[in-house]
């Protein structure tokens, strides 16, 4: 099974939305590819451009975002999200994008006591906000990377102005999205805003990660500018990109997500799982549980894929109602198997066979059965015979 191919991110100085994007294109990410896919975004009130930059005598790349001045700068996360569901981007990188400016609009509303339906973004809801995310999310997507880690950010203290007035420093989005995804924050002596609320919403959303770098071969570096050349402290956000190297070869890195819930019928519970399944998941399934006061209840539990995780969160939320949803990374090691199909009587069964077993697709089983008016045990046994191997 392929490596997964991994970009860990060294916010030591601190971390921006450019910063990021700029590293991830000093590290290879073809800038003219990655401004190809911000085209299909339906803003145009900008210019994007690279250039070199030195930071502590570490050469880097900065990235500029030049916005027309009477650009709106306020717009709800409703809108953005509709933006990029309806944006011509690559399906990972619009979905990436989504998770970025959800868990922004989850956190600002817990902030401000509304829900995340209701928020108003000010900074990280401007255009070149828009640019940095969606940029990075492109850069990521042009380099091929699957998973995304991050080691400690560094952040300021004192105070900043922000649009709601004089904020503490690290304002309170920072502090909320590392207090939600477990990011460790390493304070430094430094009154700027080293660490921006769409900085750490990357990595609070796209890291399955977070610590030292993991075990990796490593594959391109890279170096994003900060707008300052600091004294002392290289201004940079460090990538690192390449492959993860497993002791155990064939296993891989899946998301486990799993929602509680009380008040859906098994008739539904069915329909949700078919619908996971369907969105893409790897498996998906239910258990019986007991909650809070004796009440009869399921968990709902999918695998899939890292990149995939939003949408499977929406299917949850869509189908069940449920108020939330947990998740975690878990490693697994799938059996290699080959699909293919047998005859049975004149109908064409799917097959999976794997090591010692033969598993028979059962909907394929079932309209044969039918339709021959036969037991489904029948076709099942004679599907399985026919996909024996023949002996040598």
């Amino acid at each position: 099974m392929t490596a997964a191919r991994v970009a860990w991110f060294n916010c030591s100085a601190g971390v921006a939305g450019d910063m990021t994007m700029a590293a991830l294109v000093h590290a290879g990410a073809d800038a003219d590819r990655v401004a190809e896919i911000l085209g299909g975004l339906p803003v145009h009130d900008y210019a994007l451009s690279f250039e070199p930059a030195l930071r502590a005598g570490v050469s880097c790349v900065r990235a500029l975002v030049a916005v027309h001045e009477h650009e709106h700068h306020h717009r709800p996360w409703s809108t953005i999200d509709a933006m990029l569901a309806e944006a011509d981007l690559p399906e990972r990188v619009a979905e990436r994008a989504r998770r970025v400016f959800r868990v922004l609009a989850e956190v600002e509303g817990d902030i401000h006591g509304v829900r995340p339906e209701e928020v108003e973004f000010h900074e990280v809801g401007s255009t070149d906000a828009i640019v940095d995310v969606v940029g990075v999310c492109a850069a990521l997507e042009v380099l091929g990377v699957d998973r995304v880690a991050c080691g400690s950010i560094g952040t300021g203290h004192g105070s900043v102005v922000t649009a709601h007035g004089s904020l503490p420093n690290p304002v309170p989005a920072v502090l909320a999205l590392a207090a939600r995804r477990g990011l460790v924050l390493r304070g430094l002596d430094d009154h700027r805003e080293l660490a921006t609320p769409t900085g750490a919403a990357i990595m609070a959303a796209l890291a399955d990660h977070v610590g030292a770098l993991p075990d990796l071969v490593v594959e391109a570096r890279g170096y994003g500018a900060g707008s300052i050349d600091v004294d002392g402290r290289a201004n940079v956000v460090q990538v690192v990109v390449g492959t993860e190297a497993r002791a155990e070869a064939s296993g891989d890195s899946v998301r486990l997500l799993e929602a509680n819930v009380d008040d859906v019928t098994g008739e539904v519970l069915a329909h949700t799982i078919a619908s996971l399944l369907d969105a893409g998941a790897h498996d998906a399934w239910s258990t019986a549980i007991v909650m809070k006061k004796g009440r009869p209840a399921h968990t709902l539990h999918v695998l899939c894929d890292p990149a995939l995780t939003q949408r499977m969160i929406d299917v949850l939320v869509a189908e069940t109602g449920t108020l939330g949803v947990r998740g975690t990374m878990v490693d697994r090691w799938p059996q290699r198997r080959e699909e293919s199909a047998v005859d049975v009587s004149g109908h064409l069964v799917r097959v999976k066979i794997a090591r010692g077993r033969v598993k028979v697709e059962h909907d394929d089983a079932l309209a044969a059965a039918r339709s021959l008016g036969v037991p489904l045990r029948d076709v099942l046994r004679r599907a399985e015979e026919l996909a024996q191997p023949e002996p040598n």
